[in-house]
């Protein structure tokens, strides 16, 4: 509104801070700012002073923890933070910002920063997926989400790696000023306005390490290689000669999930390309290799919250003839 205050966004950085978790988010509240928004971006670090990103390019700093009185506080990651503790000073910067700020947030790995100030306390949260299981076992009372873009727990949002600190920024921009001024800022970044927080990471195949047994990564590979094919527990146990129990167990310990589960996650990775690429929901059910339209559709709504026609409605590629191949927003 004209005449009120700017909404103020500070941005925690520290030496080895990953300089696209700063810019990114920086970018979009500045292009808002250029289509109509009013945010006044502020770089904060523990002691004032200058940092150095991860890739060795030098960073001025606004202010000190003492200063800002943020609308929004933006913690950025590194990765320093999930192979060691977080430093106290940045602790102590963290709560001393976030005790004056209106919503806190963290891209990436910053969810350890957020955590290690107690600010993830019996919250839903999420990270990058390969160190989300380091930030469970930091955070045991809250609830890690390894698979998602971003997640808000009341005025408390963590994002996943990287790029998603833009997803975020962009869902905090909407949620300030609406969809059609995100919208014109996503197409002036030339990014995806319609990732929201339950869309995943990665496909399924994607999420973790390898089995580590050579037995287990065989009939993986064969799952992956042809997720539509017949692969009940009987079936793929056949293949390795061992009992349904044996492949079972396999799988829990190292996977943490069973064969059934596992089965269904690649069909489901297999469903979201499909309509990616523009297959309706019926056929992409059969060429996935669920059982039946609804077996996927309960799958969708219980990974995503959406049903495949909404999921392609929101996520996918337009591939009209006519269009030139230009991807629609």
């Amino acid at each position: 509104m004209p005449g009120s205050a700017p909404h103020q966004v500070a941005i925690v950085v520290y030496d080895g801070v990953k300089l696209l978790d700063v810019v990114g988010p920086a970018e979009v509240f500045g292009e808002a700012n250029r289509l109509g928004a009013d945010y006044k971006i502020e770089l904060v670090s523990p002691n004032g002073a200058d940092v150095k990103s991860s890739i060795g390019i030098r960073i001025a700093v606004d202010a000190a923890p003492a200063e800002p009185s943020p609308d929004t506080l933006l913690v950025a990651g590194a990765d320093l933070y999930p192979r060691t503790p977080v430093a106290r000073d940045l602790i102590e910067a963290t709560q001393t910002l976030a005790a004056r700020a209106g919503r806190v947030a963290s891209v990436c790995t910053g969810a350890f920063v957020l955590g290690a100030a107690g600010l993830l306390e019996g919250k839903r949260a999420t990270t990058h997926w390969k160190v989300a299981h380091e930030l469970a076992a930091r955070c045991r009372s809250s609830h890690v989400e390894p698979d998602a873009i971003y997640v808000r727990d009341g005025t408390t949002y963590t994002s996943a790696g990287v790029t998603a600190g833009i997803d975020l920024a962009l869902a905090l921009v909407e949620e300030d000023h609406g969809p059609d001024l995100t919208r014109d800022v996503a197409r002036s970044l030339v990014v995806y306005v319609q990732r929201s927080g339950g869309q995943s990471q990665f496909s399924a195949p994607l999420q973790g390490p390898p089995p580590r047994s050579p037995a287990l990564r065989r009939v993986t590979d064969v799952i992956t290689a042809n997720p539509g094919g017949n692969h009940s527990v009987g079936e793929l146990a056949h293949h390795l000669n061992v009992s349904p129990r044996h492949l079972t167990r396999l799988f829990r310990e190292e996977l943490s999930t069973t064969p059934a589960r596992y089965v269904e996650m690649m069909r489901f990775g297999m469903a979201k390309a499909l309509l990616d690429q523009g297959h309706n929901a019926t056929e992409t059910a059969s060429l996935a290799g669920f059982p039946s339209y609804e077996s996927m559709r309960r799958v969708f709504v219980r990974e995503v919250s959406l049903s495949p026609a909404a999921y392609q409605r929101r996520f996918g590629t337009a591939r009209r003839a006519d269009d030139g191949g230009k991807v629609a927003h």
